[in-house]
């Protein structure tokens, strides 16, 4: 069925931006569907992307848009350690390895094919170990990573090293990296040499490099959360799909998703 909304905003807007905050797609992908002759407000296709909507008007996808749309893919790992996030270098395995037949866990789902655009949301090095998530889906991948997010990542991380209160606080709040002072972050203790990080931002290496800052080196680190979605009982090596419910707690303020059990 195409998707369909009227537009009740008292100042016009540009179709692709009104799309992107509505969390149908990106603009680049709005973009793609005018130029495909996809989109029509109040029954006319338009065919320019700088066309703005007004107040009143609705605007249409037609069916081809929405099976396109919805035939984005975006995929959970629970990422190993010896895996690479994205592109290898000589030696190295992609994470994406991981997306075959037998590593499938749940329902059934489409086995991605190996040219398939799925880029990691979020890295996750080499070795470190935990919650993966590969997309196709650029509103997916705008809300956990892009400029204005604010999305939480949570950790869990075996460490050897002196951690009391001087060195939490420092971690906390108070480390720079490459010159440009971190955010505060939220850093507990979990356990005997364990640590829980809970970061709204992703430098490189952001953790191993903190903990090098304070005299602490790290034995494990594993993610076990990006923002309302967790590896839960995902296990190690497996991967599955992401669940409607899931993609819309990712891309929504407040909306929570429910737990996803094997069937």
């Amino acid at each position: 069925m195409a998707w369909t909304r009227t537009y009740e905003e008292a100042e016009p807007q540009r179709v692709n931006r009104w799309l992107a905050q509505s969390g149908v797609c990106s603009r680049r992908e709005a973009e793609a569907l005018i130029a495909a002759g996809q989109v029509s407000i109040d029954g006319e296709t338009v065919s320019d992307p700088g066309r703005k909507i007004e107040h009143g008007q609705t605007l249409t996808l037609d069916d081809g848009a929405q099976a396109r749309l919805e035939g984005q893919m975006t995929v959970i790992i629970n990422k190993p350690v010896g895996y690479v996030s994205a592109q290898p270098e000589p030696g190295q395995i992609p994470a994406a390895r991981l997306l075959t037949r037998q590593g499938l866990w749940g329902a059934p789902a489409e086995i991605p094919a190996a040219d398939r655009s799925l880029a990691p949301v979020g890295r996750l090095d080499l070795d470190s170990r935990g919650l993966l998530i590969l997309s196709e889906d650029g509103v997916v991948t705008k809300a956990v990573i892009g400029p204005d997010s604010q999305m939480e990542k949570e950790y869990l991380v075996r460490v050897r090293g002196d951690i009391g209160e001087p060195v939490l606080d420092r971690l906390r709040h108070g480390l720079a990296l490459d010159g440009r002072q971190l955010k505060p972050a939220k850093v507990t203790l979990a356990g005997d040499q364990r640590l829980r990080f809970i970061l709204t931002e992703g430098r490189n290496r952001q953790i191993r490099r903190m903990c090098d800052l304070v005299g602490l080196s790290i034995i494990d680190l594993y993610r076990l959360r990006i923002g309302p979605l967790k590896v839960g009982d995902l296990p190690e090596g497996r991967w599955r799909l992401i669940t409607a419910r899931e993609r819309e707690a990712l891309i929504t303020p407040g909306f929570s998703p429910k737990p996803v059990r094997r069937r």
